[in-house]
């Protein structure tokens, strides 16, 4: 990895994954759900995601992490002037920009809280949908809570590359998943920071999910029109690189081992204890 993050009283270097402390010394607070938000140039969508997410989220303990891919409208300035006055914002910035897989990763790494939630900064993702999506993740049975666009509010460019790549993911992945694209999901913070990390992986959670043992389900969720600024992808990046990466997470998938069934090996010290505890039941009161 080749970028470095910065927040207001803190500096990740490239290879770390902890958090400086402040100089209060005061205990890190643990919440119970960490939003992760991948930002580029998302100034004029955040102020508004952010108090949405704050409303959405009321009765939830929890922390939003907002990682800025080296923006450069402004986005960090008024990060960094809303973490002052909210203590549940935790912004992080790259000083070169590392895209949106490794902004997540990156999040995710520094997230305090047992859970994640994650939803893009464009305002495309209604916050609203978080606590639905978090509640199904807590019922246990499931690894992976994704969100499901039953209706898209995109161009015609993104929802025919959205589809066909969906088609052909599915198809050749077997990710039980029909909307990876969305941006909407929940999981547990210790699954997600032990799988595979690549660029692009973002695209491909319910896959690796499942590759691991794991189980993945998707919940209908709203989707808007972006409120402002531009896309940051088109075909080329979004279908025809995906379809690279995806030659990539079928190898993976073939080479997976896990989860691999352990079976116990009495030891000779144990039976010998298991043998005298079953004479003792067998022997006749005196």
């Amino acid at each position: 990895m080749h970028s470095s993050l910065h927040q207001p009283s803190t500096q990740i270097g490239p290879a770390s994954h902890t958090l400086g402390h402040s100089s209060d010394h005061s205990p890190i607070h643990s919440p119970l759900l960490s939003v992760l938000i991948p930002a580029k140039d998302e100034v004029g969508n955040l102020p508004s995601l952010l108090d949405e997410i704050s409303q959405a989220l009321s009765s939830v303990d929890h922390e939003v992490i907002v990682v800025d891919d080296a923006s450069t409208d402004g986005t960090w300035e008024m990060l960094a002037h809303r973490a002052a006055q909210d203590s549940r914002l935790r912004p992080l910035r790259h000083a070169r920009s590392a895209g949106q897989s490794t902004s997540v990763w990156q999040a995710a790494w520094s997230a305090r809280g047992t859970w994640l939630g994650t939803l893009d900064g464009d305002g495309q993702n209604d916050p609203a949908d978080l606590p639905k999506l978090f509640e199904r993740a807590q019922q246990g049975d499931v690894t992976l809570v994704a969100g499901h666009r039953t209706n898209r509010r995109d161009d015609w460019i993104k929802r025919v590359s959205s589809k066909v790549a969906n088609r052909v993911r599915s198809a050749l992945l077997d990710d039980a998943t029909p909307d990876t694209g969305c941006g909407l999901k929940v999981i547990h913070r210790d699954t997600f920071v032990s799988l595979p990390y690549f660029d692009h992986m973002h695209r491909f959670l319910p896959a690796l999910v499942r590759a691991q043992g794991g189980s993945c389900v998707s919940v209908p969720v709203n989707h808007r029109p972006r409120g402002t600024g531009e896309s940051h992808y088109g075909l080329n990046n979004r279908l025809w690189v995906g379809i690279v990466d995806m030659i990539g997470v079928m190898w993976l998938r073939r080479r997976s081992r896990l989860p691999a069934a352990l079976v116990d090996t009495p030891t000779p010290a144990a039976e010998a204890n298991e043998n005298g505890t079953d004479a003792n039941r067998e022997a006749p009161a005196s």
